[in-house]
């Protein structure tokens, strides 16, 4: 690879705002080169919605460019049948697919520096045949590696949670401590290796209300927890807590950390879309490749205008940029 990264993109569901998001983001000035992998009629079909110029570049393997205003490079992908902003087809969920497939490909064979992901919409693609739980799930059965996280940053904040995708009456068979201590080894590891953070403190949530209040509201944090949090402390691991969710976010207790784990999906997620709705960023730590993703959804109302908020794709853009410098 040359010194100018290269930042490959997935629009996501062709009917919702992904394909808007980056005629609108490649309006901008960005300090690498920026590679849709995307069907390329669709891209312009939008821009010429949104009234905006764009020129789309033929991918180069060998020779990455920075990126100039008005224009995207491209790996064509092509969809299965037409697409209309806002109507979704089950068609073309094999077209999201597939690029996202070709993208990580490309990243696992060192072509690209980094992979964003658009905002795919997960209904349609199980409705069309297809087993999709998340990118994150996705991304580690393609890449064929065991443990992965998600991780979300926000201005100062880095939030993980120890399970993904799963119904909330399920969280508690998840949160063993064999799973537990493999997620925390994997935050510490991925924490120093992506962010350069030397023996990151990581701040560590209760299952249960109050922490469990000492076994009155439940025992996952007298029985799991707390257990493996003093294992890793002998291991030099700077692991705190468990602390009450409640107050987790508030600036004393964040002020102690470099890093939150929480327990489950809803447990940290509306706390980061609180914050910063249209700054977040959703990392998956694990992989072999750098993974950066909007953290919003298709938002079908909004395709085909210009509406909605490019902050969040930016902020992915920008932050795998970040990290692939930081790596390379």
């Amino acid at each position: 690879m040359t010194s100018i990264s290269r930042i490959l993109i997935t629009p996501g569901e062709p009917a919702g705002i992904g394909p808007d998001l980056l005629v609108l983001l490649a309006q901008q000035s960005f300090a690498a080169e920026l590679t849709v992998v995307a069907d390329p009629n669709l891209l312009q079909e939008r821009a010429k919605k949104l009234n905006l110029p764009l020129t789309l570049y033929p991918f180069d393997r060998q020779h990455p460019k920075e990126h100039t205003p008005g224009s995207l490079h491209i790996v064509p992908v092509e969809l299965r049948a037409p697409c209309f902003p806002g109507q979704l087809n089950p068609q073309n969920a094999a077209y999201v697919i597939a690029s996202l497939e070709l993208a990580a490909e490309y990243c696992l064979e060192k072509i690209a520096d980094a992979l964003v992901t658009g905002p795919v919409h997960k209904f349609i693609l199980n409705n069309a045949g297809f087993s999709f739980i998340g990118h994150t799930e996705f991304l580690a059965q393609f890449c064929q590696v065991p443990d992965v996280m998600m991780l979300f940053v926000v201005d100062h904040i880095k939030a993980a949670i120890a399970t993904t995708h799963v119904p909330l009456s399920a969280v508690p068979k998840k949160i063993t401590q064999d799973h537990l201590m493999k997620t925390l080894r994997l935050f510490d590891q991925e924490l120093t290796r992506l962010f350069k953070l030397k023996s990151p403190r990581i701040l560590v949530a209760g299952l249960n209300p109050h922490a469990g209040e000492e076994g009155l509201l439940g025992r996952e944090e007298i029985d799991i927890i707390k257990p493996v949090l003093e294992i890793l402390r002998s291991e030099n691991k700077d692991v705190k807590g468990p602390f009450p969710a409640d107050t987790l976010f508030t600036p004393s207790v964040l002020a102690e950390g470099d890093a939150i784990l929480g327990m489950y999906h809803d447990q940290i997620l509306p706390v980061i879309k609180q914050i910063g709705f249209n700054r977040a960023v959703n990392v998956t730590l694990g992989l072999p490749i750098i993974r950066t993703s909007v953290d919003h959804g298709t938002a079908l109302n909004l395709a085909g205008t210009s509406q909605m908020d490019t902050g969040s794709f930016k902020a992915a853009i920008c932050l795998a940029m970040k990290l692939s410098s930081m790596l390379s």
